[in-house]
């Protein structure tokens, strides 16, 4: 009796490799990867700039990486709800600080190093969360993060599935020497409702099939979002805010990642690797605490 429905993965085009860089970029989905492979002791970078959800913003990122122009005094923002905190519409709010000298030499010092990653990183990883973004009214700019600012301040839109293809094919076209794995995140944004949600994945999914049939030899597709809903289709793979998948569940999905995205040769070696890292968490019992046992 089959109680599940597998996704079939095949291999991936983009083989990734255990000895090389990677950089991960997106939801926090991206972030819980990019631990996972970290852990594993592959080189990872997972968002320098904090997660991020939108295309638009990836891509902004990805562009502000390329170029390493630090960011200004211009870009800097006060958050709002009283936070007495600055940050900029580039990033998360982890990296908001109480001064703008603060923020800057903060987010420099970040882009520097992931400027320099960027640059000899041949694999990119990124994770798309939805294709609904908060443009600026001020400046029509669309923002990484609202930073707790008034609503007033923006205008929230659905992406079409042409602007976001546009997007994807624009930023693997500029960089033809990284190959990229594009996923789409298995997290609901559930502000929309269930349609909402299903409609903003769907237009996420159908431009990276565009972009994957469009440079074959350099862009693939994983289907995590499938695996979470067709394989995990189950609560108790949530977490308790049921809407993030579990510790289990990105376990589960990180080892079907590994059997898709890296060469048979390397699983040996991720197995090892996974061995240690086991070894090296457990805490063994001590007896001499226990009271009342001779030891």
């Amino acid at each position: 009796m089959k109680l599940q429905t597998p996704v079939q993965t095949g291999r991936s085009r983009v083989q990734l490799s255990v000895n090389e860089q990677v950089i991960t970029l997106g939801s926090c989905f991206a972030d819980n990867m990019g631990k996972k492979m970290e852990e594993l002791g592959i080189n990872v970078l997972s968002n320098p700039f904090g997660t991020i959800y939108n295309p638009v913003s990836i891509c902004n990122s990805v562009a502000r990486l390329a170029s390493g122009v630090p960011f200004t005094k211009d870009e800097c923002v006060m958050m709002g709800a009283g936070a007495g905190l600055v940050c900029s519409f580039s990033h998360h709010t982890s990296f908001a600080r109480r001064t703008e000298e603060e923020f800057l030499e903060v987010a420099n010092s970040s882009l520097g190093k992931a400027s320099a990653f960027w640059k000899s990183s041949l694999k990119v990883i990124i994770t798309l969360g939805t294709a609904w973004c908060f443009e600026h009214v001020a400046t029509g700019e669309v923002v990484s993060n609202c930073l707790k600012r008034d609503a007033k301040e923006f205008t929230r839109r659905r992406l079409r599935v042409d602007e976001v293809t546009i997007l994807l094919k624009n930023l693997v076209r500029r960089f033809p020497e990284k190959q990229f794995i594009f996923t789409v995140s298995p997290i609901r944004h559930l502000k929309d409702g269930a349609h909402g949600n299903q409609l903003s994945k769907s237009t996420l999914l159908l431009a990276i099939d565009e972009v994957t049939n469009a440079f074959p030899e350099r862009a693939d597709y994983f289907p995590a979002y499938e695996i979470f809903m067709d394989e995990l289709r189950d609560y108790r793979f949530y977490a308790p805010d049921m809407t993030h998948p579990s510790e289990q569940a990105t376990e589960y999905v990180l080892s079907r990642f590994e059997e898709w995205a890296f060469p048979e040769s390397d699983l040996p070696e991720l197995s090892r690797r996974r061995k240690e890292l086991a070894a090296s968490r457990h805490r063994p019992i001590n007896f001499s605490y226990i009271r009342g046992l001779d030891v």
